[in-house]
């Protein structure tokens, strides 16, 4: 059951993108940061947990993931370090994600050409 929540938790996040993009003007760039900033507002008030609870994997997948580790790992570390912990703290989940990201595209793009 787990698999088909999963499922239905990306595509619903999939369908939400597609519309908000098929119905204004806002180009990729401005709907994958509105999925950050909702994925950290839900995260802000516990409901993102839920979600993760619900759909497992299928929740830490979608773009609105990396916002909900940003404020998770924010909160977490200035519950334990007091105010400077939101700043510390808001790269300590994605860390790890972001330097693979970094790393992997660099070694891509010395392989690739880009086309004209």
């Amino acid at each position: 059951m787990i698999y088909l929540n999963a499922f239905i938790f990306c595509g619903i996040v999939c369908v939400i993108g597609q519309i908000i993009l098929d119905n204004t003007k806002l180009t990729p760039g401005h709907v994958t940061a509105l999925l950050v900033v909702v994925g950290s507002f839900l995260d802000t008030f516990s409901i993102y947990d839920k979600f993760i609870i619900w759909a497992g994997g299928g929740a830490m997948v979608p773009i609105t993931s990396f916002g909900h580790l940003l404020i998770h790992g924010a909160l977490d570390t200035a519950n334990d370090i007091g105010f400077m912990g939101l700043m510390v703290g808001m790269f300590d989940l994605t860390a790890s994600g972001i330097t693979s990201a970094i790393i992997f595209s660099f070694f891509l793009s010395l392989i690739f050409k880009p086309k004209s």
